[in-house]
């Protein structure tokens, strides 16, 4: 298939998804940008501002997002617009490439752990490359498990990820996309 059947959905923040949307468009891979009134981000191609009411659509309980990531989000207006749109991003892909990095307790750190428990409670594909442990991990349904540079074999696909992009996570995304689609 050409890369331009593939579509990358991600959330134009910098760091990780600033470099999943410059990986896409170097490939010539089509890209979604869901973001909301307000919010600040570095991409704009293939912008999809969410409304409203289509932000309420995937309202989520911020005390259990802090429950099950072993942490405290605030409720501030902001941060739940962030987690709705993740879920977007989320549910948008069939499988899903996060940066960023694997917690002790098997959560990934940041509002990115929500979108990486999400895709769990999805079923989805799941990748998470993490930039203390400097390398790609594959979740089981149990654990996560290193394994070598994954491969993007959907057309609909996910990248996500910490706004702290370190120089091993931007190789890990070039890797990625190399890997995937040849160059």
């Amino acid at each position: 298939m050409p890369t331009s059947e593939y579509t990358l959905f991600s959330g134009g923040a910098p760091g990780t998804e600033t470099e999943f949307g410059r990986m896409a468009e170097k490939y010539g891979v089509q890209e979604v940008t869901f973001t909301f009134e307000g919010h600040k981000i570095e991409r704009s191609r293939g912008l999809r501002v969410l409304t409203p009411e289509e932000l309420m659509r995937k309202d989520v309980s911020l005390s259990y997002v802090s429950k099950l990531l072993n942490r405290t989000f605030t409720n501030a207006p902001m941060m739940r617009s962030i987690l709705q749109t993740i879920m977007y991003q989320i549910d948008s892909g069939h499988e899903v490439f996060v940066v960023g990095t694997i917690m002790e307790d098997g959560t990934v750190k940041g509002g990115t752990g929500w979108g990486t428990e999400f895709a769990k409670i999805c079923n989805k594909p799941l990748y998470a490359f993490g930039q203390v442990r400097n390398a790609w991990h594959k979740w089981t349904g149990e654990i996560w498990e290193r394994c070598e540079t994954p491969t993007i074999t959907s057309h609909h696909f996910c990248g996500t990820g910490t706004r702290f992009l370190e120089d091993n996570g931007r190789q890990a995304i070039a890797d990625l996309f190399a890997k995937s689609f040849g160059k």
